[in-house]
Parts: C-alpha cells; structure tokens; sequence
C-alpha cells in the first residue's frame, strides 16, 4: 500500500530520507537533516517571494485559482455579492458562520458602539499637510488608534472588542483624510446609517453634500464583500508576520496599510484607469495592443498571480457596474474597457497566457464614477480588507503552533576574511 511520504535521495552523500507528507505539504524542517557532513546547517528550501510555501493553516478563505474559485468560510463569493451585505459577511469572516438574526443584531450593535472616534484622531489628520498621501495617513491614523487603545493580547474577548473597533472606525479615518486634503468640514459618523451608507456620508455628505443612493450604497457593499479576504497575500501574510511577535492588531493592521500600498498590490485599479487614459480611444487599441504583445506595456486589470481562469470577483464587479453607470452616468472610460475585455478574452496571444480581467479591471471605474479620486483608492480596498486581516490575525493568535516568523537566507557574501 502507498504511504503518504515522500523519499528523498541526497546523490551528494547516497542517503536517502522520507519526509511525511500532510495536506500535500511536508514540513520544512524536516529538510534540515539533510547534509552533508555534521558541521552543515541542514538543507534550506528556497523560495524567493514564498510563491510555493505555505505559511500557515486557515479555514478562513479558499482559492482554487485554476478553476475560479473564491469562497470564505465555504460559501462561494458569488452567494455573498448577490444576497449579503458586507457586515453579515465580516460576521462570517470573523465567527466562521454566517449571523442569525439576533447574532446579527449583536454584532451590528457592538460595530455601532464604537463608531464615534476621539478627536485626537481628528487633530492628527489636521497634522499633515493637505498634499499628504492618503494611505501614509491611513496607517498613522490606524496606529494612532492603537495608542488610544492598548490591547490585552492575552484575553479573547479583548481581541475581538479590539477587532470590532477597528473595523467600526477605519471608515473614519478614511473618511477624516479625505475631507482634510480637500479643505472640507469633517462629518462624523452616523450610528443610524448602514456601515456603506455612513462611510459615504461621511465621505461625501454634510451641508450641501451628495445625498445617500441606495444603488451606490449597495454597489460599495459589494465591492468591499469582494476585497474582505483573499489568503495569504502580501499585506495579509504582513498582518501575520507583524502579530507573529505578539503585536498588537492596530500596528499589525498599519504594517498592512503599508503592504498594501504597493503599487504591485494595491494600485492596480489606479493602474488600470492610467492605461485607459493613456489609450485614449477605441481607434488607439490596435496599436496599444501591439506594444503589449510586442513587451513594450503591460495589459494592466488581467491576469493574476493565484487566478489562472477568469477572477469570479470580476464578473460581479461588471454586472454592478452596469447598475452604478446607470446613477452615475457611463463612465467614458467604459468603452475602451469593454473593448479591451473582448479582444483579451478572444485573441489567441492574450487566450494562450490566461490573461483574464482582474478584479482591479472594473472596480477602478466604478470607484471614479461614484465620486472618489484615485489617490484614495487603495484606501477603499484597505477599509474593506481590515475584515480579513483580523480575522487572520485572530486565527494566529489562537494558533498553537503560532512562532514569530523568522524566515531564513542563502548567505552570498564573503566568507571570512581578516582587515
């Protein structure tokens, strides 16, 4: 009978070593007795940017990306976008089951309870000067509220109150950034407004602001259902890595905010906008398309790291598109993207590397469209992911093979050598 090991020869020394195999993985550790003599350290593997390591177990999100699958907790994203809103999804996210309904009025009350933010937050946001990047002044207004708020780590339910006023007043912070860079009054948050609707009051509300649209209002409620987890990617193996030597989940979350920021990450809706832009038209793709193939750009909003099939997250984004153009007006953008989305899904060249439309391909659109600038758009996705940061970090808190991350190196250098 098959054993669920792997054998191992070393053609270095003939020895041979079986390594157990557990979920198709095998401990790493279990390389270190391979050497070649006794003064070895024992054999590393190597994997720059962890594209085949595992970092963790978690039963929160699954990703089939060959097949195009996203589910949390189980349930398949397309189920969440098209019958939840983004609240009972953070209750999934967080507690593995999705809410009744008096646990989803307990969680509402205790997400509402803290909404109201102390004004030392609203004094350091008047701090930085009105051209200040906006996600540099996410990550110190979330860290700030860790300073406002020191954590037990070692009591549960002080982790999870902790948890729940993060995600109460991120929004805030978001939205205290965005009104100070603009020369606008603040407006604080509405415990009687939906967690979107409160967040786009705040945004875009007060005297003589925009007035709240149902269609919009659930737009954002889909968007951020899409962007509240997705394994372990840069800022949530980030958020991990920071709690990892026992930090607490504001500075982890900061930590995050700044993974985030990349551009490789998080601005790739930005990106995408900056092509279209760049295209111009619809007369201009052939040749754009020709730099593409040729390596001159790059086909920004398609293909994924994980996604080798088409992101389900994207057809939910464009069918909530057609909803949002239709309050907003078309964005004039559209037409170049639905263009583009044709001959990619079409073209052998684009076909033949699996460069399918991306999440990032439509939300950037949408984004526009209901009023928010670009700069601030990798701040939505960060609002919207703070849901799973948590929830991985709370995983790791309670993990009880949880070490603080400490990855190894191939040493190139000098070996040693006398001044």
């Amino acid at each position: 009978m098959a054993k669920d090991t792997l054998t191992i020869k070393d053609n270095r020394t003939e020895r041979e070593y079986e390594l157990e195999i557990t979920d198709d993985t095998i401990r790493a550790l279990k390389l270190r007795p391979i050497k070649v003599n006794e003064d070895d350290f024992g054999m590393l593997s190597y994997d720059p940017g962890y594209t085949n390591t595992a970092s963790c177990r978690s039963s929160i999100t699954y990703i089939d990306g060959a097949k195009g699958i996203l589910r949390y907790r189980g349930y398949p994203i397309e189920q969440l976008a098209e019958d939840f809103d983004f609240m009972q999804v953070a209750y999934l996210i967080f507690n593995g089951e999705l809410p009744d309904e008096e646990q989803e009025k307990s969680f509402l009350a205790s997400i509402d309870r803290h909404r109201i933010v102390d004004t030392s937050l609203r004094r350091l946001m008047e701090s930085f000067n009105r051209d200040a990047d906006p996600m540099h002044m996410l990550a110190a207004g979330v860290s700030g509220l860790g300073a406002l708020y020191p954590t037990d780590l070692s009591d549960p339910q002080e982790r999870r109150t902790q948890m729940h006023r993060l995600v109460s007043q991120i929004p805030a912070v978001a939205a205290y950034a965005y009104r100070h860079v603009t020369g606008q009054v603040y407006v604080d948050p509405d415990p009687s407004l939906s967690y979107c609707a409160n967040f786009l009051n705040m945004m875009f509300g007060g005297p003589g602001g925009q007035e709240l649209n149902d269609v919009l209002v659930r737009a954002l409620d889909v968007l951020f259902i899409l962007h509240a987890d997705h394994e372990q990617n840069c800022s949530t193996a980030t958020m991990r890595q920071v709690g990892s030597s026992d930090t607490g989940p504001y500075l982890s979350a900061a930590g995050a905010i700044g993974a985030l920021s990349g551009p490789l990450h998080g601005g790739a809706n930005t990106a995408v906008l900056r092509m279209l832009k760049e295209i111009g038209s619809k007369d201009h793709i052939p040749e754009y398309m020709d730099k593409v193939k040729a390596g001159e750009v790059r086909l920004m909003g398609f293909g994924h790291r994980v996604y080798k099939n088409y992101d389900p997250r994207a057809r939910i984004i464009k069918t909530m598109a057609d909803k949002v153009f239709q309050v907003t007006g078309s964005n004039p953008l559209l037409e170049i993207a639905l263009e583009l989305e044709k001959i990619a899904l079409h073209e052998d060249y684009f076909v033949d590397r699996k460069l399918y439309p991306n999440v990032d391909f439509y939300s950037g659109l949408i984004y526009q469209s209901m009023g928010f600038p670009t700069s601030f758009f990798t701040v939505l996705f960060a609002i919207a992911r703070t849901v799973g940061w948590l929830a991985q970090w709370e995983e790791l808190m309670n993990d009880p093979e949880k070490r603080i991350a400490r990855p190894r190196q191939v040493y190139t250098g000098h070996d040693k050598r006398d001044v």
